[in-house]
């Protein structure tokens, strides 16, 4: 019982841990949430100059369309500038990184794992060189060659350049992973008479799931989120989200439609909160996997 009230964190602390949480988490939520109640105005309420309770209020939305909220933005978005060719273009572009980046970042990782040779380090410190250079300034080096070959413009294309782009930190994440599971489950697989291929597949891999969902996540989040790759890389008809998105925005020689980008950016936001609600788990054990007990 003693020990129990001396665990016992004072009131005045937990209330002020309560009141930081709250304060935070509005404060996070909040840009989010505002974007999303906007999205159903039009500009004149959303971005009003002369008050801004226009946007609370939907005093322009009521008179246009004869109701406070309209879905024009998100048919206008999806509908009238195609932006469902966008997001089935990023669907496609992620699944193909992700899918590739595992697959080598799996194998690749293992090996090295498993590798005692001195040139292990090397390598993933070169991959690590890489990782960090800004992706624009390895873009501009692929272009000459694309545009020589006809290549610019199509979605196997971007997904190339991301796979190079991402490789390197797959490898290193699912590196750090593998080497955190004894080598004696690989002797032991060995033993039973499996091969060092059936000992990855059947023994190690269910092993550190985890850290495959956890790195598989932060390569799509990479391939989703792509501006720079995707913009300088991909034409008009094969555009994914982040781009088409700063396109509905327009430029100087051309006029954009705001409310259709603010539409369109809470509709890519969505299916990225979906997912972590989805496989919170396995991202927090994929995190935090430090040791495998036996």
């Amino acid at each position: 019982m003693a020990a129990a009230s001396a665990r016992r964190r004072p009131a005045p602390l937990v209330l002020l841990s309560t009141v930081f949480l709250i304060l935070w988490l509005l404060a996070a939520a909040f840009p989010f949430l505002w974007t999303a109640w906007g999205s159903f105005k039009v500009e004149l309420d959303f971005f009003s100059i002369t008050d801004w309770t226009n946007a609370l209020t939907g005093e322009a939305t009521e008179n246009t369309y004869g109701r406070p909220f309209t879905g024009a933005g998100y048919f206008g978005a999806w509908i009238q500038e195609d932006f469902w060719r966008a997001a089935l273009n990023t669907g496609l572009v992620c699944f193909f990184v992700v899918c590739t980046s595992l697959t080598i970042g799996t194998l690749g990782g293992y090996a090295l794992s498993r590798s005692s040779h001195n040139y292990v380090f090397w390598l993933l410190i070169t991959a690590l060189i890489f990782r960090a250079m800004p992706p624009i300034t390895l873009v501009s080096g692929y272009l000459p060659p694309f545009f020589q070959w006809n290549l610019w413009g199509h979605l196997p294309t971007a997904i190339i350049v991301l796979v190079a782009i991402n490789q390197p930190f797959t490898l290193w994440m699912l590196h750090s992973f593998f080497q955190k599971i004894p080598k004696d489950l690989d002797e032991s697989a060995r033993v039973d008479g499996c091969t060092q291929f059936e000992a990855f597949r059947f023994v190690i891999i269910p092993v550190m799931w985890p850290g495959v969902i956890t790195t598989g996540l932060f390569s799509f989040l990479l391939a989703y989120n792509d501006f720079a790759v995707t913009a300088m890389l991909l034409n008009e008809n094969n555009r994914t989200m982040v781009p088409k998105i700063a396109a509905f925005l327009g430029t100087t020689y051309t006029e954009g439609n705001v409310m259709f980008a603010v539409a369109a950016s809470v509709s890519a936001v969505i299916p990225l909160f979906l997912l972590v609600m989805v496989f919170q788990r396995q991202i927090v054990s994929g995190l935090t996997a430090g040791a495998v007990k036996g």
